[in-house]
């Protein structure tokens, strides 16, 4: 046998050798326990989030195999938090404004007032300066998010009176978080912030006199309407309330390139899968709420709103004043909602008031 030709079928058998080999070797298999803030099988978020625990190892056949944990399951819902930065669990799902005792700054990636709808927050995060700004926020707690969901354009909330102007907030004990329960806080009203699972029976007994929770479609099912009649929009608390999947930094930095590929897909796929099965929902559930079950809609006036846009005011201040990076936050959030909002003013807002005044859509 003549050298060279010995020699190319040694490579071709070793070509083959290894691509025969190669599917033979098994990828790490990766333990991924992710803990909830909202209970097992709760419509609309709860939901959201058992799909996006099943999808990772749907994409992965199974390499990522994932624990979901429900709010209580494994540790109460507002521990997720630390559950995730100390490392026991390697993710959370859940709305970062829960978290605006640690830093008032992770609120603005979930949603403050008078903020992003979330189509403005879709672009912020994604073409804006959002996601680097999350990553540096949630990176001085050894955290790294994704956008995994939005409930859209909230209710303002549940009310056992009418709220005719500003002094009717004074001494009302509503559960509301984030920077729009200090706003209210503002306007005297007492508030509290307790998991979702918990509302229904606060609001039932007395211990609180409102809510806000999302819309229709969600609210629909915690029977909010056994205990309060009015409910009030539009919510300035909550225009584009974001969850977010956030992981345990050093656990997301071991990920391959293709396994960060997937967590991230996933969570894009959800946080639109979301908010759509919340617009093809809320408009069927107003209807049961208004016809079936008595429900009175009310509108904020003008005179409300403008306390509300006061009180907001004071609250953004007090944020800045926290420190550089939540000014930082601030500053790029209210100059991107300045160029975003006048774009939306003249086609999404304006569009829809004309088409529904045309049509005779809505009251």
């Amino acid at each position: 046998m003549e050298r060279r030709t010995f020699l190319k079928g040694a490579a071709l058998t070793g070509v083959g050798a290894g691509a025969l080999a190669a599917p033979a070797i098994a990828q790490e298999r990766i333990e991924l326990a992710i803990v909830s803030t909202w209970p097992r099988d709760f419509p609309g978020l709860g939901v959201s989030a058992q799909r996006l625990a099943a999808r990772i190892p749907e994409l992965t056949d199974g390499r990522i195999n994932v624990q979901y944990f429900a709010a209580g399951e494994r540790v109460p819902a507002f521990d997720s938090f630390d559950e995730v930065a100390s490392g026991n669990s390697q993710a959370y799902i859940g709305a970062d404004y829960y978290w605006k005792g640690k830093h008032p700054g992770l609120a603005y990636f979930t949603s403050v007032p008078f903020g992003f709808t979330y189509t403005e927050m879709d672009a912020w995060m994604k073409y804006g300066n959002g996601q680097k700004l999350s990553d540096e926020i949630k990176g001085s707690f050894g955290l790294k998010g994704f956008p995994c969901g939005n409930t859209g354009v909230q209710m303002g909330g549940w009310f056992n009176k009418e709220i005719e102007t500003a002094d009717d907030l004074k001494g009302l004990k509503m559960r509301i978080p984030g920077l729009g329960g200090d706003v209210m806080t503002k306007l005297g009203a007492s508030t509290i912030s307790v998991p979702g699972g918990q509302i229904y029976e606060n609001l039932v007994s007395g211990a609180i006199d409102a809510t806000e929770w999302v819309g229709p479609y969600n609210d629909y099912f915690m029977k909010f309407y056994e205990a309060a009649k009015y409910y009030y929009y539009p919510g300035m608390h909550e225009p584009g309330s974001q969850l977010s999947f956030t992981m345990n930094k050093a656990f997301w930095d071991k990920l391959s390139a293709t396994d960060k590929a997937i967590i991230e897909a996933a969570c894009n796929e959800e946080n639109a899968r979301q908010m759509a099965e919340t617009n093809a929902n809320n408009g069927v559930y107003l209807t049961k709420l208004t016809k079936e079950h008595g429900v009175q809609l009310r509108r904020f006036s003008e005179e409300i709103y403008d306390s509300f846009g006061e009180a907001a005011k004071e609250v953004f201040a007090e944020v800045r004043s926290h420190s550089p990076l939540a000014a930082k936050i601030h500053d790029d959030f209210a100059a991107f909602r300045a160029d975003v909002g006048n774009w939306m003013g003249l086609s999404d807002v304006a569009y829809t008031v004309e088409r529904n005044r045309v049509l005779g859509i809505g009251a």
